[in-house]
């Protein structure tokens, strides 16, 4: 990772993309997506994870995070997508009715053959930028692009209807995933 997208404060926000391989569109079955909150919710709870908003979209997902100081915000992240990219696979590989099941797995094959760390498969591409929102109009701007995301790409017409998002809590509802306010 390049030194400027380093994480340097732990204890800041950070905007966040995870980004599948190929921008492979693999959230569009809810069973995956649960896997993934599921595995942020564990990490709030075991590693000290912290989400100011999140947004899972088909093919990627932004988040603002930071860490307690339990664990380095970049181990939660590298466990985060290390344990996310082996339960999904799974999940993948069995469920009968995923029609490319085959392509998503052989393309996510062939890309973890070519680093050794990938232990042949890869469905996280590696980079995930963070941006650390060190004031009040960094953290503004993007908390709004993260829950405008989905209207943007025409899947809704408002933020707080797309499920899978932290747009739900700040306008009152309850969301998936425990959030830390950012306003």
């Amino acid at each position: 990772m390049s030194r400027k997208y380093a994480i340097r404060d732990q204890h800041h926000f950070h905007f966040v993309t995870f980004t599948v391989v190929r921008w492979i569109d693999v959230f569009i079955r809810n069973e995956y997506k649960d896997i993934f909150v599921e595995s942020v919710r564990y990490c709030q709870k075991e590693k000290g994870l912290l989400v100011g908003a999140w947004c899972i979209m088909t093919s990627h997902v932004h988040m603002i995070i930071a860490s307690d100081g339990t664990m380095l915000l970049q181990d939660i992240v590298r466990d985060l997508k290390s344990y996310t990219s082996r339960k999904i696979k799974l999940a993948i590989d069995g469920n009968s009715k995923e029609s490319r099941r085959e392509w998503m797995l052989e393309t996510m094959r062939f890309l973890g053959s070519f680093k050794p760390n990938n232990k042949g498969f890869q469905m996280w591409q590696h980079h995930y930028h963070p941006i650390e929102l060190s004031n009040n109009h960094l953290i503004d701007q993007r908390l709004g692009y993260v829950h405008e995301n989905p209207v943007v790409a025409g899947f809704v017409d408002n933020p707080v209807d797309w499920t899978y998002s932290s747009a739900r809590d700040y306008e009152g509802q309850s969301g998936k995933i425990e959030i830390c306010f950012l306003e």
